[in-house]
Protein backbone atom coordinates (compact mmCIF):
# COMPACT_ATOMS: atom_id res chain seq x y z
CA UNK A 1 0.00 0.00 0.00
CA UNK A 2 1.10 3.58 -1.29
CA UNK A 3 1.00 6.49 1.22
CA UNK A 4 0.21 10.27 0.00
CA UNK A 5 -2.65 11.31 -2.58
CA UNK A 6 -3.16 9.52 -5.35
CA UNK A 7 -4.21 11.48 -9.21
CA UNK A 8 -6.25 10.23 -11.50
CA UNK A 9 -4.81 11.53 -15.24
CA UNK A 10 -7.78 11.99 -17.58
CA UNK A 11 -7.32 11.11 -20.99
CA UNK A 12 -7.68 13.20 -24.30
CA UNK A 13 -7.13 11.55 -27.26
CA UNK A 14 -7.24 14.21 -30.39
CA UNK A 15 -6.58 11.37 -32.78
CA UNK A 16 -9.18 9.89 -35.40
CA UNK A 17 -8.18 6.24 -34.52
CA UNK A 18 -7.59 5.47 -30.95
CA UNK A 19 -8.95 2.14 -29.67
CA UNK A 20 -11.95 3.51 -27.56
CA UNK A 21 -12.41 7.14 -28.20
CA UNK A 22 -11.13 7.45 -31.78
CA UNK A 23 -12.18 10.64 -33.88
CA UNK A 24 -14.56 11.29 -30.60
CA UNK A 25 -12.52 15.18 -30.00
CA UNK A 26 -9.95 15.11 -33.15
CA UNK A 27 -11.79 18.85 -33.75
CA UNK A 28 -9.50 21.43 -31.53
CA UNK A 29 -12.89 22.95 -30.10
CA UNK A 30 -14.54 19.03 -29.22
CA UNK A 31 -11.09 18.30 -27.50
CA UNK A 32 -10.69 21.78 -25.50
CA UNK A 33 -14.64 21.51 -24.23
CA UNK A 34 -14.05 17.44 -22.85
CA UNK A 35 -10.73 19.35 -21.27
CA UNK A 36 -12.79 21.46 -19.39
CA UNK A 37 -15.19 18.88 -18.66
CA UNK A 38 -12.23 16.85 -17.46
CA UNK A 39 -11.27 18.91 -14.83
CA UNK A 40 -14.30 19.79 -13.40
CA UNK A 41 -14.87 16.55 -12.85
CA UNK A 42 -12.06 15.75 -11.13
CA UNK A 43 -8.79 15.23 -12.77
CA UNK A 44 -5.38 16.10 -11.60
CA UNK A 45 -3.43 15.83 -14.91
CA UNK A 46 -4.90 15.92 -18.34
CA UNK A 47 -3.04 13.50 -21.07
CA UNK A 48 -2.96 14.51 -24.45
CA UNK A 49 -2.36 11.97 -27.27
CA UNK A 50 -1.94 12.92 -31.18
CA UNK A 51 -1.19 9.16 -32.09
CA UNK A 52 -2.88 6.10 -31.57
CA UNK A 53 -1.15 3.88 -29.85
CA UNK A 54 -3.51 0.90 -29.96
CA UNK A 55 -2.17 -2.38 -31.25
CA UNK A 56 -1.68 -2.43 -34.90
CA UNK A 57 -1.65 1.32 -34.97
CA UNK A 58 0.42 3.28 -37.84
CA UNK A 59 2.94 6.11 -36.74
CA UNK A 60 2.36 9.21 -38.00
CA UNK A 61 5.02 12.24 -38.49
CA UNK A 62 6.10 14.49 -36.00
CA UNK A 63 4.39 17.73 -37.54
CA UNK A 64 0.69 15.80 -38.08
CA UNK A 65 0.95 14.77 -34.26
CA UNK A 66 2.40 18.60 -33.50
CA UNK A 67 -0.92 20.24 -35.75
CA UNK A 68 -3.02 18.36 -33.79
CA UNK A 69 -1.83 18.56 -30.23
CA UNK A 70 -0.77 22.08 -30.10
CA UNK A 71 -4.40 23.92 -30.88
CA UNK A 72 -5.42 22.17 -27.60
CA UNK A 73 -2.75 22.59 -25.41
CA UNK A 74 -2.44 26.18 -25.82
CA UNK A 75 -6.25 26.93 -25.15
CA UNK A 76 -5.92 24.49 -22.26
CA UNK A 77 -3.10 26.43 -20.81
CA UNK A 78 -4.59 29.94 -21.04
CA UNK A 79 -8.09 28.82 -19.50
CA UNK A 80 -7.88 26.42 -17.26
CA UNK A 81 -5.87 25.13 -14.35
CA UNK A 82 -4.68 21.86 -14.91
CA UNK A 83 -1.32 20.20 -15.55
CA UNK A 84 -1.05 18.62 -19.32
CA UNK A 85 0.80 15.53 -20.15
CA UNK A 86 1.68 15.20 -23.65
CA UNK A 87 1.66 11.60 -24.82
CA UNK A 88 4.20 11.36 -27.28
CA UNK A 89 7.50 9.23 -28.33
CA UNK A 90 8.69 11.90 -30.48
CA UNK A 91 11.28 14.63 -29.16
CA UNK A 92 10.57 17.24 -31.89
CA UNK A 93 6.61 17.26 -30.26
CA UNK A 94 7.57 17.13 -26.65
CA UNK A 95 10.05 20.19 -27.64
CA UNK A 96 7.22 22.51 -29.12
CA UNK A 97 4.50 21.22 -26.13
CA UNK A 98 6.84 21.72 -23.70
CA UNK A 99 7.54 25.43 -25.08
CA UNK A 100 3.82 25.82 -24.88
CA UNK A 101 3.81 25.08 -21.07
CA UNK A 102 3.33 20.97 -21.24
CA UNK A 103 3.92 19.77 -17.81
CA UNK A 104 4.90 15.67 -18.04
CA UNK A 105 6.16 13.54 -21.03
CA UNK A 106 4.56 10.75 -21.22
CA UNK A 107 6.94 8.34 -23.41
CA UNK A 108 5.43 5.04 -23.87
CA UNK A 109 8.58 4.12 -25.21
CA UNK A 110 10.72 4.61 -21.97
CA UNK A 111 13.01 6.60 -23.87
CA UNK A 112 14.26 4.26 -26.03
CA UNK A 113 12.09 5.38 -29.69
CA UNK A 114 14.16 9.05 -29.46
CA UNK A 115 17.42 8.94 -28.36
CA UNK A 116 16.98 13.16 -27.79
CA UNK A 117 13.97 12.63 -25.62
CA UNK A 118 15.92 12.90 -22.30
CA UNK A 119 18.06 15.47 -22.80
CA UNK A 120 14.79 17.55 -24.00
CA UNK A 121 13.47 16.56 -21.08
CA UNK A 122 16.17 17.32 -19.05
CA UNK A 123 16.32 20.90 -20.19
CA UNK A 124 12.82 22.11 -19.92
CA UNK A 125 12.94 19.84 -16.46
CA UNK A 126 9.33 18.76 -16.21
CA UNK A 127 8.17 14.91 -15.12
CA UNK A 128 8.33 12.13 -17.20
CA UNK A 129 6.62 8.90 -17.83
CA UNK A 130 8.39 5.86 -18.37
CA UNK A 131 6.67 3.09 -19.92
CA UNK A 132 7.39 -0.30 -20.65
CA UNK A 133 6.56 -1.96 -24.29
CA UNK A 134 7.75 -4.98 -26.04
CA UNK A 135 8.17 -3.80 -29.11
CA UNK A 136 5.97 -1.20 -30.88
CA UNK A 137 2.36 -0.36 -31.45
CA UNK A 138 2.34 -1.91 -34.65
CA UNK A 139 3.89 -5.09 -33.62
CA UNK A 140 3.67 -5.83 -29.96
CA UNK A 141 1.40 -8.08 -29.92
CA UNK A 142 2.51 -10.10 -32.83
CA UNK A 143 4.84 -12.90 -30.26
CA UNK A 144 4.32 -12.01 -26.66
CA UNK A 145 6.58 -13.74 -24.96
CA UNK A 146 8.17 -13.63 -21.09
CA UNK A 147 10.20 -15.56 -19.10
CA UNK A 148 9.97 -13.86 -16.11
CA UNK A 149 7.12 -11.48 -16.73
CA UNK A 150 8.03 -9.10 -13.52
CA UNK A 151 11.51 -9.29 -13.44
CA UNK A 152 11.21 -8.68 -17.33
CA UNK A 153 9.53 -5.37 -17.31
CA UNK A 154 11.24 -4.23 -14.00
CA UNK A 155 14.97 -4.94 -15.87
CA UNK A 156 13.49 -2.65 -18.95
CA UNK A 157 12.28 0.23 -16.78
CA UNK A 158 15.55 0.06 -14.95
CA UNK A 159 17.53 0.92 -18.25
CA UNK A 160 14.50 3.52 -19.15
CA UNK A 161 15.49 5.42 -15.34
CA UNK A 162 19.29 4.83 -15.90
CA UNK A 163 18.80 6.74 -19.20
CA UNK A 164 16.78 9.27 -17.46
CA UNK A 165 19.29 9.89 -14.59
CA UNK A 166 22.09 10.16 -16.67
CA UNK A 167 20.65 12.89 -18.79
CA UNK A 168 20.10 15.02 -15.56
CA UNK A 169 16.32 14.39 -15.05
CA UNK A 170 16.01 14.28 -10.98
CA UNK A 171 14.34 11.39 -9.35
CA UNK A 172 11.56 13.01 -8.08
CA UNK A 173 10.30 13.57 -11.72
CA UNK A 174 10.50 10.03 -13.17
CA UNK A 175 7.14 8.51 -13.40
CA UNK A 176 7.22 4.58 -14.19
CA UNK A 177 4.40 2.52 -16.04
CA UNK A 178 4.18 -1.04 -16.38
CA UNK A 179 2.81 -0.76 -19.56
CA UNK A 180 -0.77 -3.07 -19.27
CA UNK A 181 -2.05 -4.00 -22.98
CA UNK A 182 1.55 -3.18 -24.25
CA UNK A 183 2.58 -6.40 -25.36
CA UNK A 184 1.47 -8.44 -22.42
CA UNK A 185 -1.73 -11.05 -23.40
CA UNK A 186 -4.37 -10.87 -20.52
CA UNK A 187 -2.75 -12.77 -17.89
CA UNK A 188 0.16 -10.82 -17.83
CA UNK A 189 -1.93 -7.41 -17.28
CA UNK A 190 -3.55 -9.09 -14.34
CA UNK A 191 -0.19 -10.45 -13.03
CA UNK A 192 1.11 -6.82 -13.60
CA UNK A 193 -1.81 -4.90 -11.47
CA UNK A 194 -1.09 -8.15 -8.59
CA UNK A 195 2.56 -6.86 -8.68
CA UNK A 196 2.53 -3.06 -8.23
CA UNK A 197 4.67 -3.67 -5.09
CA UNK A 198 7.29 -4.94 -7.18
CA UNK A 199 7.35 -1.86 -9.01
CA UNK A 200 7.22 0.98 -5.54
CA UNK A 201 10.40 -1.21 -4.85
CA UNK A 202 11.97 1.36 -7.20
CA UNK A 203 10.86 4.37 -4.97
CA UNK A 204 9.56 5.57 -7.50
CA UNK A 205 5.87 6.72 -8.73
CA UNK A 206 4.07 4.04 -10.24
CA UNK A 207 1.15 4.81 -13.10
CA UNK A 208 -1.40 2.06 -14.17
CA UNK A 209 -2.91 2.57 -17.34
CA UNK A 210 -5.92 -0.34 -18.01
CA UNK A 211 -8.91 2.01 -18.84
CA UNK A 212 -11.26 -0.07 -20.95
CA UNK A 213 -8.97 -1.97 -22.04
CA UNK A 214 -8.48 -5.58 -23.44
CA UNK A 215 -7.71 -7.19 -20.07
CA UNK A 216 -11.30 -6.02 -19.17
CA UNK A 217 -13.77 -7.46 -22.47
CA UNK A 218 -11.58 -10.00 -23.72
CA UNK A 219 -13.00 -11.75 -20.19
CA UNK A 220 -16.43 -11.27 -21.32
CA UNK A 221 -18.23 -13.19 -24.26
CA UNK A 222 -20.79 -10.28 -25.38
CA UNK A 223 -18.06 -7.89 -26.36
CA UNK A 224 -20.97 -5.31 -26.11
CA UNK A 225 -20.77 -5.14 -22.50
CA UNK A 226 -20.06 -2.30 -20.34
CA UNK A 227 -16.40 -2.35 -19.38
CA UNK A 228 -16.88 0.56 -16.95
CA UNK A 229 -17.24 -0.76 -13.76
CA UNK A 230 -14.72 -3.92 -14.37
CA UNK A 231 -12.34 -1.12 -15.71
CA UNK A 232 -13.20 1.10 -11.95
CA UNK A 233 -12.76 -1.92 -9.99
CA UNK A 234 -9.28 -2.83 -11.06
CA UNK A 235 -8.17 0.79 -10.99
CA UNK A 236 -9.63 0.64 -7.25
CA UNK A 237 -7.44 -2.68 -6.88
CA UNK A 238 -4.15 -1.16 -8.27
CA UNK A 239 -4.44 2.00 -6.00
CA UNK A 240 -5.19 -0.50 -2.85
CA UNK A 241 -1.31 -2.34 -4.58
CA UNK A 242 0.59 1.07 -4.65
CA UNK A 243 -0.08 2.74 -7.69
CA UNK A 244 -0.03 6.76 -7.81
CA UNK A 245 -1.47 7.57 -10.42
CA UNK A 246 -4.02 6.13 -12.76
CA UNK A 247 -5.18 7.06 -16.41
CA UNK A 248 -8.60 6.82 -17.22
CA UNK A 249 -11.68 7.50 -19.88
CA UNK A 250 -13.93 8.49 -17.22
CA UNK A 251 -12.80 10.46 -14.65
CA UNK A 252 -15.70 11.50 -12.93
CA UNK A 253 -17.18 8.00 -11.96
CA UNK A 254 -13.54 6.90 -11.43
CA UNK A 255 -13.23 10.50 -8.62
CA UNK A 256 -16.17 9.61 -7.14
CA UNK A 257 -14.54 5.92 -6.56
CA UNK A 258 -11.49 7.24 -5.59
CA UNK A 259 -12.37 9.49 -2.66
CA UNK A 260 -14.37 6.63 -0.81
CA UNK A 261 -11.46 4.26 -1.37
CA UNK A 262 -8.80 6.87 -0.24
CA UNK A 263 -11.07 7.92 2.84
CA UNK A 264 -10.91 4.08 3.87
CA UNK A 265 -7.48 3.71 3.48
CA UNK A 266 -6.94 7.02 5.61
CA UNK A 267 -8.96 5.34 8.19
CA UNK A 268 -6.30 2.79 8.97
CA UNK A 269 -8.79 -0.39 8.09
CA UNK A 270 -6.93 -1.16 4.95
Amino acid sequence: MSTGRKQIMGILNVTPDSFHDGGKYYSAEDAFMHAAELEKEGADIIDIGGESSRPGAVPVCAQEEIDRILPVLIRIKKNLNIKVSIDTVKAEVAEHCLNEGADIINDISGFMHDKKMPEVVSRFGCEAVLMHMKGTPENMQNNVFYENLIEEIRFSLDKSVETALAAGIKKERIIIDPGIGFGKEVKHNYEIINSIGEFKKSGLRVLIGLSQKSLIWKLYEDKSIDRLPATIALNMISIYNGADIIRVHDVKQHRLALDAVEYLMETGVL
